[in-house]
Order: C-alpha cells, then structure tokens, then sequence
C-alpha cells in the first residue's frame, strides 16, 4: 500500500486496521465508490461501532412498546388503537459549521424518521447546547439556530412546542443541536424498512439528488479543529415546502397497501438507506444509478451514493403497483424513479453508465461492521459538599433575582415565540412549564412530551447524573398529570478514543438503565453523537433525554401557575439542601464542585405516583416539579407565570439557602384549597407544608421578599440582552 493509498483512506476517517478488514471482506482491493460506501457505513454516526456494545443495557422493552431500537423511530401503543411514534437525534458538527441550514436539515430529517413510518408528526422539541454567552460566536449561532428551526417546522405546519436551551464554555467549539418529533399513526398501519421479498422494485422519491452533504456521516464522526469552517461543503441544505409535499404523498401512498418497506435518506443517504432496507430484509439490492433523479451533471457513482441531499425516501414497493406511486407523486411535484430490484444475493451490486462500479456483501456493511470495546476509565467520586459548608449570601432575594436572570434559567421567551406552537390547534400546554401537551386530535386525550439532561451532574457522577436525566423527565410528564410511557434520547460526548470520555459514556448509559428498569419508562429510540470535541476540548457528557406520557383525559391536566390567593402550598419529597452541582454553588458561591444529588429511583416512583394521583383527583391546582436552582426558584416559576405571590415558612433545621437553593431530587411543590388541603393524606411520604399564595410578593419567612413584578424582570432580561437585535 504506498502512500497515496495511506491518505485516501485516512480522508475517508478509516483507521489501517479497518482498510484491512475491507480487503479481506471483499477478497480484493476496493475501488473509490465501494471505500466510499463502506467510510460511511462504518462511521460512528451510522455503525455505533464504540457504543453498540453498552447500548445492549437499555431496557427496550414494556407493554407499552410496539417498536423499539433499530428502526426509523420507536413505536408505542397509547390506547384506542393509535401509536406515538417518536425519536431524537442529533445535528451538531452542521449546525456550528452553517447554523441556521445545520438545525433547519437536522428538523427536517427527525420528522422524515417519524412519518417515514406512517406517522403524521404532531410535536416538535429540540434539546440545544451554546457556548458560554459572551463567546464572540454564541450570538450568531443562536440566531441562526434558533431561525433555522422555526423556519423550517413553521413551513411544515408541525408545532415547535417544547424544549430547553443551555450556555456552557463547553460547548464553545461545539455546540449541541438535538432535534426531537412526535407523530400518531395507527396501530395497524404502521411501516417499516426491512425490504423483504425478491424482484420487488426499488423506488427513489422526492428531491433530486445534488453534491450536497457529501461524507456528511463521516464529518459528524470526527473532531473539530481550527479548519473546520472549510466542511461547509458537507452540511446539507433544506426545503421545507418539499418534505411538506413529501409528506403528503407518503401518507397518501401509505393508505393504498403498496409498500413493503420504506426507508428515509438521511446519514449517508442513498448508501445507508439502501443497506438497511436490504440487511433488515435479508435480501440484496441492485440498483442503477443512471435512473438517480439528479439536479448536477455529471455526477459520479460515489457522489450520488454519498450525497446527502434532503427531502428523499427509498421504498420496496409490490409488484405491480408502481403506477400507483407514481400518479401520487408526480400529482405532488416529487420526483419518482424505479432505480433498482431486490435481489437473492446478500450483495448491493450498483451499475453506473453501463457499468457495474461496486458489488459489496451486506453483511460485513451492515451487521458486521467493526465493533469496539474502547478502553475506558470511570470518573472519580466527587465529595459531598454540607450545606454548612457554603456561606450564605447577604441578600438571598438578591441570590433569587441574579439565578432567575442569569443564562441557566432566564425565560426562553425569546426564543420559542419564534416557533409556531399552536399550529394544528391542538397544543392545551406551550412552552414554558414542566412539559408541553397535544392533544390526540379528536379525542379527550393528549400526549405529554419534553426534554432534559443536567450536563454538570453528569461530568460530576456519570452514573448519577444519567439517572437523573431519566428520572427528570419522568417527573415532568408526571407534574402536568401524564402516565410517563417510553422515551428517547441523544447521547452526546467527546471522543470514545479518550478512555475518559468512555468512562463518561459507560456510567451514563450505567444510571440510564437502572432508572429505565426502576420507574418502568423504556428506551425505543435515539442517537449517539461522539466526537464532540475541538482541538481535545470535549463538551460536557450531555445524554438528553426525550420523554413522552400520556394524559387520559386533557381536562385534567396540571399546570405551574398558582390559581388563586390564599391556597395551600406543599412541598412533596424531603430536603436535604443538596448544594454540590447546584446552581446556587455555581453562580452564586462561585465554586464548581462536589458530588451532585442523589437519585433515590424508589423515591421518585413513589413521590410520582402519589402526585399524580392527586392531579387525577382534582384537588391539585398547579404543580411544578423542583429542579436546577432548586425550592426557590420553582416557586418563583409559579409566581411569575399566575402573578400571584406568596409567603413561605422556613424549617429550623435547615439553613436558609440550603433549604430554598438545593438541589434534592424527588421533588414537587404542589398547591391546593384550604378545604382540600385539610384533609390531604400522605401516609408515609415526606410532604411539608410550605405556606400559601397570596399578595404581589414572594415571601421567605423574613430572610428575603421580592416583588412577583422583580422576579419577571430579571427573568426576561437575559436573552433580551443577548440578542437585542436579531429580530
């Protein structure tokens, strides 16, 4: 091998040992379109290869679930025989590199994932990750990101409807875009990839095919460096008002019975989605690139395979039918081409110009394709820091204001009143409290969604902090009265090379299984994002997780505001004043340390369970689960969002800013009538009885009070300054 050689397949992000392996899969030497197709099938981004091993620890399984891992998107059973099909995944090395057509494609390809299977896409939700706010390059990239979505779920006429927006130095080089859809379909007419059958026609539809997104797979796989403006070229670019049409035509195809298997183009388009269909079918593919609709001349075999063009689906249709496609897709102004047949050989053969250009065996593609079991380290334990360990502020209403208005927890307002969140008119809870509820369109149900991860807990204790990415989104599809059903997660992290990283990886998918198995709450889908990192920087461990619930009935929905003066405020779960990881230490104290909160999974069950069945009794008026900046700022939330004050009573043993300002998981402030409040029953649970509401200030027993208006001020000040000008 000389060294032009040793350069080709090092572009190609391919290691010796794996070029080697190639050869000996194929018997020869492979020529530039098959090292092509084999550089993106092997990438992380499409193989898993460091993660598929751990991954195998995920509970996937539940009476709820109909499809889990491993197909376009994961599939639960909701009742009346409707499903919710639902997945996350990520867009991040795009979205630095070009922002607003990075977060714009990683839309749009979340939802293709969605009604690729027959789902039409309800909800929207995306999980992003900036860097520090004065970074000089944060405020361009939330412009662009954040425009980059609304612009293109706007189109769509799908709701944007939930989420969370984080600042971090960590992710100055690299910043996280996780995009998550929710659709409905029924349950017996859902479609799947697996291209079964032999001399079925292979169908191309949609978009043409351009030079866009080329080895966008093996870019999403790699690290940045100081050069990494010049991958421009492998971020793809988006039309909404195509998946638009896209989308109407499958559905409509869909309600014909003509499909045996349908794939979207997304990573590795052409290349992935035709080995997957194939593998998941055990069958083999011959395809004829001449019949590729394309929109560039001249396109090579290796460009048309590798390219990553959007708004594009592969199907197996029945015999016979491919009239049928085509009348429907032509009708919408989609391209439809027979590119191809299935076939007995176990190979994808692809002739070009006459030519037969790759013939490569699908199985070391797809289901043999390498396998690692990195080296990795586990992440020392941080000490538990004492509440009486860190001095208390001289002014704790000042504390309040400086968090509420800070960049962790200030309003997103800004930010998601640039997405349409009422399209459709089934959305009964926006953006802005515990999770965001659709209503199942014509029913009295609805579906409870939304997305979590504390990235510092994780960096501290990965095991921990993975528990408690579960676990919090459990609580928030349990604070707006929703059973919470199965999620779907985005795994983001730094390199599996560095044993560090793996170390962080292995003990967050450690604490997600334990509390997937505890709270009964399955994982069906979801996506790893390695190398996100620049120049060895990596950022923060970031498993986010994307939660979904059901609400039997929407009328009883819970939410954060108080509803009135003079009720009674509760606290469910015990306090502790856990300080280390928190906010208050942080931003406050100034210090970034200690062991993060414990999860204790049979506490959550039971604190859930007993406050769910509160809101199902009707003797809850509104509900909001404590979380980062811990008691205080939960009540500050259900301050602002009704208006209405309140006065708070302080325990003795305690300090006073442990108590308002830690941590402890667990937890919801709960209120209720003084009528019900009398006869509320907790048997055994720690519940506290905290004050009541009332009055146009936020009260704590003498030590602080700031005005409800105060609190509003400096929680709305911070993106408005930040972005004071981007609109």
């Amino acid at each position: 091998m000389n060294s032009n050689t040793d350069a080709v397949i090092a572009e190609h992000g391919l290691s010796r040992d794996e070029y080697d392996t190639i050869v000996r899969s194929l018997n020869r030497e492979p020529n530039l379109t098959e090292l092509g197709i084999f550089s993106v099938m092997w990438s992380e981004h499409c193989s898993y290869k460091s993660s598929r091993l751990h991954l195998k620890k995920l509970p996937t399984e539940g009476p709820c679930v109909i499809q889990g891992p491993g197909e376009n998107a994961g599939v639960i059973d909701i009742g009346d025989g409707q499903a919710a099909i639902f997945k996350m995944e990520s867009h991040n090395h795009p979205s630095y590199i070009e922002p607003y057509q990075g977060a714009a494609t990683g839309v749009g390809g979340i939802m293709r994932d969605v009604f690729t299977m027959g789902a039409r896409p309800v909800a929207l939700l995306n999980a992003l990750r900036f860097g520090a706010a004065d970074h000089p390059k944060t405020r361009h990239l939330v412009g662009g990101v954040v425009a980059g979505i609304g612009g293109y779920g706007n189109c769509m006429g799908v709701p944007t409807v939930g989420g969370e927006v984080n600042f971090d130095k960590s992710y100055n080089g690299n910043i996280l875009v996780n995009a998550m859809c929710v659709g409905l379909a029924d349950t017996d007419n859902i479609f799947y990839s697996a291209a079964k059958g032999v001399g079925n026609p292979v169908v191309y539809v949609g978009s043409k095919t351009g030079r866009d997104g080329i080895h966008g797979a093996t870019m999403a796989s790699a690290e940045f460096d100081d050069d990494s403006d010049e991958k421009r070229p492998t971020v793809q670019v988006g039309d909404p008002f195509t998946e638009k049409l896209l989308l109407e035509a499958c559905l409509e195809l869909m309600a014909e019975d003509v499909i045996i298997a349908i794939q979207d183009m997304g990573a590795a388009g052409l290349t992935s989605s035709a080995v997957e269909m194939a593998s998941k079918g055990e069958t083999g593919l011959e395809l004829d690139l001449d019949q590729v609709p394309q929109r560039e001349e001249n396109m090579t075999a290796y460009e048309m395979m590798l390219s990553e063009s959007q708004e594009r689906m592969l199907m197996v249709l029945k015999p016979g039918h491919e009239d049928i496609g085509r009348h429907i897709f032509e009708k919408w102004g989609l391209d439809f081409a027979i590119i191809g047949i299935t076939t007995d050989t176990s190979h994808l053969t692809l002739r070009h110009k006459g030519e037969e250009v790759a013939d490569i065996p699908l199985g070391p593609l797809a289901d043999f394709a390498p396998l690692y079991d990195r080296p990795h380290v586990a992440t020392p334990k941080a000490e538990y820091i004492s509440p009486d360990d860190v001095p208390a502020p001289n002014d704790l209403g000042e504390a309040l204001l400086k968090l509420l208005g800070g960049s962790e927890l200030s309003s997103r307002r800004w930010v998601y009143e640039q997405y349409d969140y009422t399209v459709m008119a089934d959305t009964v809870q926006r953006p802005g409290g515990d999770a965001a509820v659709v209503r199942v369109h014509g029913t009295t149900k609805a579906l409870a969604v939304c997305t979590d991860v504390t990235p510092r807990y994780c960096q501290a204790d990965p095991f921990e902090g993975g528990k408690q990415a579960v676990a919090e989104t459990w609580r928030n599809l349990t604070a707006v009265g929703a059973d919470p059903l199965a999620y779907t997660d985005c795994l983001n992290f730094g390199s599996p090379e560095r044993p560090e990283i793996m170390g962080q990886f292995i003990g967050c998918i450690d604490g997600m299984a334990e509390a997937s198995g505890a709270l009964g709450y399955p994982v069906v889908s979801g996506n790893v994002s390695f190398y996100n990192e620049t120049n060895g920087i990596g950022v923060k461990p970031t498993p986010a997780i994307g939660g979904v619930g059901v609400l039997p009935d929407v009328s009883q929905m819970a939410t954060i505001a108080f509803k009135a003066e003079d009720e009674v405020i509760f606290l469910v779960g015990e306090t502790r004043g856990h300080l280390g990881q928190s906010l208050f230490l942080r931003d406050i104290a100034g210090r970034e340390e200690g062991a993060p909160p414990p999860v204790n999974l049979a506490t959550e069950k039971r604190n859930g369970d007993f406050v769910r069945g509160l809101i199902r009794s009707g003797k809850i008026t509104a509900v909001h689960d404590c979380s980062d900046g811990g008691l205080a700022t939960a009540l500050a939330d259900m301050a602002m969002a009704s208006g209405i004050g309140a006065t708070i009573d302080l325990p003795d043993d305690l300090p006073a800013h442990a108590f308002l300002f830690g941590e402890d998981q667990a937890r919801y402030v709960v209120t209720m009538s003084a009528a019900d409040a009398d006869t509320l029953e907790a048997g055994d649970l720690p519940v506290l009885r905290l004050g009541t509401t009332g009055g146009s200030c936020l009260t704590f027993d003498g030590v602080a009070e700031v005005m409800v208006e105060a609190l509003r001020s400096a929680h709305e000040g911070f993106f408005e300054g930040l972005m004071h000008d981007q609109l």
